[in-house]
């Protein structure tokens, strides 16, 4: 009798295995990667903030205690960042697509990786995968069109590194968080379409 349980048990498991995986392969319910959280890092500080928190500020003006100091630490008004976070480039996908692959997109890409990337990323491909990932399905997820809260859902690991070093030195070469974007989607994406 206790053989005959242990054979039972053992069979049990090995259907409900199966069953779990064909149920993966014929309803295609696969689990999507997308970030969870940002990990601001300056020297040997960090923070985190949650997407889901920085989607809600953006849409709403709502924000957590956590939230709040961080955004009052950037000196800029909330109004400001909301606009930010929720400012609409329109790029159709095509468009898209031909710029992270050109060797513009590829000094974009380059520029922005080592401002964003994935945690324990230690070459410079490994950020641009991640970023070229998140553009096209950021543009997917915003039907044609792509925003940072966007780009951070489309992000494809739960974490996403945000250097501040990094974008400090960027910075200093722009005067407003408008010029910052402008220096990274205007100027390439304009030469993308001329050429």
């Amino acid at each position: 009798m206790q053989i005959y349980k242990m054979k039972f048990s053992k069979i049990l498991i090995i259907k409900l295995f199966f069953i779990f995986i064909s149920s993966q392969l014929i309803f295609n319910v696969t689990k999507a990667n997308a970030a969870e959280e940002i990990k601001i890092i300056y020297s040997i500080f960090s923070r985190t903030i949650k997407v889901n928190s920085l989607k809600d500020f953006a849409q709403e003006g709502n924000s957590t205690k956590k939230l709040k100091r961080i955004l009052k630490a950037t000196g800029y008004k909330d109004k400001e960042i909301r606009s930010v976070l929720s400012k609409n480039f329109e790029i159709p996908i095509t468009i898209a697509s031909k710029l992270v692959y050109s060797e513009i997109g590829n000094v974009f890409l380059t520029r922005l990786s080592s401002i964003i990337h994935p945690p324990r990323a230690d070459d410079e491909r490994t950020g641009m995968l991640a970023l070229r990932a998140s553009l096209v399905q950021g543009i997917n997820i915003g039907n044609g069109k792509i925003n940072m809260i966007n780009f951070f859902e489309a992000y494809p690991t739960k974490t996403i590194i945000l250097d501040v070093k990094a974008l400090s030195k960027v910075m200093n070469k722009v005067e407003s968080i408008s010029e910052l974007l402008d220096f990274f989607t205007d100027s390439p994406l304009e030469k993308i379409k001329t050429n």
